[in-house]
């Protein structure tokens, strides 16, 4: 498994979960960044550049059979789909294409194969849960929520429109307004609702929509929120 070293706790509870579940974990660190930032604003030398040194890396991991899993959204979309159009002619790229999982879709998969542990130790009652559009183009479905709708006394509201953080968009001074107008609509929904809990499988978008609602509470990833209802 590989992700954004930035979000430290997000790697500790994907890890804690897949050991949890008897799947072995290997952490990949001489990664690059995806490059799904450089492509958005069209550094496509950068893109080919991170793609160079990526592609070995985990291709020695596929061809000793391990799966890959990143827990951001734009990072799995980037290897699945993005990079794959981009070198079609990359057979190493398209062997890590092949293996490489929302962790989400991975435990879905371990679920339907009735490996996935469901011995869950807490409800997490209310959750309004965005799913972001990273996640929802890849068209695997609504994992998150299917895993998640497993623990007892626990319900979803799913939110399925872009939060507006869009990449590097909010960041840039002349885009905040906008972005933050774009995710208004959520930010509305979610206080409305009152929930136990906001969570989007994006950190973005998860602390873009803590921004809008301005009430000094905090988002909590679904991968925190599964530790959780496992008492991890």
């Amino acid at each position: 498994m590989f992700g954004d070293r930035n979000e430290p706790q997000l790697i500790d509870d994907l890890i804690k979960i897949f050991e949890h579940n008897g799947v072995a974990t290997k952490l990949v660190t001489q990664d690059r960044c995806c490059s799904m930032p450089k492509l958005e604003l069209g550094d496509l030398e950068a893109v080919a550049k991170n793609k160079e040194h990526n592609i070995p890396i985990l291709h020695e991991l596929v061809k000793d059979d391990w799966d890959i899993v990143a827990p951001i959204p734009s990072c799995v979309l980037t290897f699945k789909q993005e990079l794959p159009l981009m070198f079609p002619e990359d057979h190493a790229l398209q062997e890590v294409q092949q293996s490489i999982f929302d962790p989400f879709e991975y435990l879905a998969l371990r679920h339907k194969e009735k490996k996935f542990n469901t011995d869950f130790k807490s409800s997490l009652g209310k959750i309004s849960y965005h799913a972001p559009c990273h996640l929802r183009v890849q068209k695997v479905g609504l994992k998150t929520k299917e895993i998640l709708s497993l623990v007892p006394d626990t319900s979803l509201e799913l939110i399925e429109r872009c939060a507006g953080h869009n990449g590097t968009y909010a960041v840039k001074k002349e885009f905040h307004a906008a972005s933050m107008k774009i995710g208004r609509p959520i930010m509305n929904k979610i206080k409305k609702a009152e929930p136990d809990y906001y969570s989007s499988d994006c950190p973005l978008a998860g602390h873009h929509i803590a921004t809008g609602l301005k009430d000094d509470s905090s988002p909590k990833h679904p991968l925190t929120l599964l530790r959780i209802a496992y008492g991890l």
